[in-house]
C-alpha cells in the first residue's frame, strides 16, 4: 500500500515538474500592408516569440514565391512569361497547372460564372467610367463573346498551351490559394499548434485555435462598424466578395467591379457573400460566385460541396443563409440587421485614415483613434491596433488618457470583408460615449495617433462641432498617417 502511495505520489510531482518545465503556448500577431495589395494579418500560436517570428517569416516567404508564380500584376512572374507565349506547350510549375486547372473546375461548377479572362469586361467598364458613358450591346457582346472562348489547354505533362491574346487575371480565390498554402508551411513547424492567415478578408483558421470572426456590412463596413455576424471558426476558411468597396461610377450610378462574364455586365442583385469551407479555394471561389449566381443557383452549388455554409445579403436587404449558419454564430448585441440604419441619433462622424506607404510590404504601425470632451477626457475609443501591449505606451497621448484603465484594449479582431485597399482605414463615430449614451450637443476633438516599433510617431487631432450642421475637414498628414479626413453628416435612411 506505502509503494503504492509512493508511486502515486512520485508520479503526480514528476509530472508537475515536467509541466511546470515545457513552454506554455500562446498567439502572436503580426499585421503588415501591401501584402498582395492588401492587408495581411497573421496570427500563430506557438512556444515561442522566437518561433512565431521563424512562422513570419516561414508565412512571408511562401507569400513571396507564390506571388512570383500567380501574380498577373508582376512581369516578371511565371504566369505573365507565360502568357507572353502562344499555341505552343510550355511547361510550367505545379503551381500554376494546380490554379489553371481549379479555374477549368470553377468554370464548369459556376456555368460559366468564374472565368480568368473577366478582365476583358473589367477594361471595358473601366473606360466607360473615364469617358462617362455605358458600354454599347454590341461592345458588351464582343466582350462576352472574347471571355468565353478557350484561353488555354492543359495537358497532362505538365505543359500549358496559350491560345489567345486577352488579358487573364487570376483573382477569385487566388488569394485563398495562396493562404492554404501559407497554412501548410507554417502548420510543419514543430511547436506551432494554430495559425490565422487573413489576407483581405479571406481568412483560414487551422490548428487548435478558435478564431471570432466578424462579418463585414456591406453598407457600414468600417472598422468599428456593427457586423451582420460574429462566427466562431475552427479548421475552417471564410471569404467574403461583395460590391461595397470597388467599382465604377458612370454619372450618378454605382456599378459592382465582380462582373458576369457570360454578359459581361456588372453584377446588381447581390451586394455582399460570405461563405465558409473546409478548403480555402472553395471558399474563396464561392463567395465570389455566389455574387453573380441567382441564390437559387447558389443554393444548388453549395449543396455540392461538403461542409459549404453561406450568407447571402441581396440588393434589397434580405438576408439568405444555409442550414448550418446560424449553428456557426455568436449570439451578440454587436450584431446589426442588413440595411439597419448605423446611428443612434440623426448624424454621425466618418473617420478616413490612410497609412503611409513604403516599398514593399510594410508593417502596419501601431494606431489608436478616440474622442475627447472639452474637458480633454477620453470619452470613446473608436479604434486601437497593437500586436504587442508592451509597445502600448508610445502611444503616448492615447495611453495617458486611457491606462489607468477606462478600457482593456485587444489587438484587431478578424474580419472577413470584400478586399481593402492597402493601409485605407475607416472608422465611424455614431455620437456616443463608451457607456452606448449620446453625447450632448459642443466641441469635441478627434485625435489619430500612429507609432511604430522603434520607429517613428505622429499625433493628429481635430476639434469638431457636435451641433447638427454637416462638415468635413481634411487633415493634413504626416510620416505614419498620410491623409485623413473627417465628415459629419446625417445618416441615410
Amino acid at each position: 500500500m506505502k509503494t503504492s502511495l509512493f508511486s502515486v505520489i512520485a508520479s503526480v510531482l514528476l509530472l508537475f515538474i515536467c509541466s511546470a518545465g515545457a513552454p506554455v503556448s500562446q498567439v502572436y500577431q503580426f499585421n503588415y500592408e501591401n501584402v498582395l495589395g492588401t492587408s495581411f494579418e497573421l496570427k500563430v500560436v506557438a512556444s515561442s516569440g522566437q518561433l512565431a517570428s521563424t512562422a513570419e517569416r516561414v508565412a512571408l516567404a511562401e507569400i513571396d514565391r507564390l506571388n512570383s508564380i500567380l501574380s498577373t500584376y508582376d512581369p516578371t512572374s511565371e504566369v505573365s512569361r507565360w502568357q507572353k507565349t502562344l499555341n505552343r506547350e510550355v511547361s510550367i510549375s505545379p503551381e500554376l497547372f494546380e490554379v489553371l486547372t481549379l479555374f477549368d473546375q470553377w468554370n464548369v461548377k459556376t456555368g460559366g460564372a468564374l472565368n480568368a479572362s473577366a478582365e476583358i469586361a473589367s477594361a471595358l467598364w473601366k473606360k466607360a467610367s473615364i469617358n462617362q458613358v455605358l458600354p454599347t450591346a454590341d461592345e458588351l457582346a464582343h466582350a462576352a463573346s472574347a471571355m468565353n472562348r478557350p484561353h488555354w489547354e492543359l495537358n497532362t505533362d505538365h505543359t500549358a498551351t496559350h491560345l489567345s491574346t486577352d488579358p487573364l487575371v487570376l483573382n477569385s480565390f487566388v488569394k485563398s490559394y495562396i493562404i492554404s498554402k501559407v497554412s501548410e508551411k507554417i502548420m510543419l513547424l514543430p511547436g506551432v499548434t494554430g495559425a490565422v492567415i487573413n489576407i483581405g478578408g479571406d481568412i483560414l483558421v487551422t490548428g487548435i485555435q478558435q478564431e471570432r470572426i466578424r462579418v463585414s456590412d456591406p453598407v457600414a463596413d468600417a472598422e468599428n462598424d456593427k457586423p451582420l455576424a460574429i462566427l466562431k471558426i475552427n479548421n475552417k476558411a471564410i471569404a467574403t466578395s461583395g460590391n461595397y468597396r470597388r467599382g465604377f461610377k458612370i454619372g450618378e450610378q454605382w456599378y459592382s467591379h465582380i462582373l458576369d462574364v457570360r454578359t459581361a455586365f456588372p453584377t446588381t442583385d447581390i451586394i455582399s457573400a460570405t461563405v465558409v469551407a473546409e478548403h480555402a479555394t472553395d471558399a474563396g471561389a464561392l463567395a465570389t460566385a455566389f455574387n453573380i449566381l441567382s441564390p437559387e443557383e447558389s443554393a444548388v452549388l453549395a449543396k455540392q460541396i461538403s461542409g459549404v455554409e453561406y450568407q447571402i445579403i441581396t440588393k434589397a436587404g434580405q438576408e439568405i443563409v444555409s442550414t448550418g449558419w446560424k449553428a456557426l454564430e455568436e449570439t451578440s448585441a454587436e450584431v446589426t440587421k442588413p440595411l439597419d440604419i448605423r446611428a443612434n441619433g440623426e448624424y454621425e462622424m466618418t473617420i478616413e485614415l490612410e497609412l503611409a506607404r513604403f516599398e514593399g510590404r510594410f508593417r502596419r504601425p501601431f494606431v489608436a483613434v478616440w474622442v475627447e470632451d472639452k474637458k480633454k477626457e477620453s470619452i470613446r475609443n473608436l479604434a486601437v491596433w497593437y500586436n504587442k501591449s508592451r509597445w502600448l505606451p508610445d502611444l503616448k497621448r492615447w495611453y495617458s488618457k486611457n491606462q489607468p484603465g477606462k478600457m482593456d484594449p485587444g489587438v484587431m479582431e478578424s474580419i472577413s470583408s470584400a478586399t481593402r485597399s492597402a493601409g485605407k482605414y475607416t472608422l465611424t463615430w455614431d455620437g456616443l460615449d463608451e457607456q452606448g449614451k449620446p453625447v450632448p450637443p459642443g466641441k469635441y476633438t478627434i485625435y489619430i495617433e500612429a507609432a511604430r516599433e522603434h520607429g517613428t510617431y505622429q499625433l493628429l487631432k481635430q476639434e469638431i462641432e457636435w451641433n447638427g450642421k454637416p462638415k468635413h475637414i481634411d487633415l493634413t498628414g504626416g510620416i505614419e498617417i498620410t491623409s485623413a479626413s473627417l465628415d459629419y453628416h446625417k445618416v441615410k435612411n
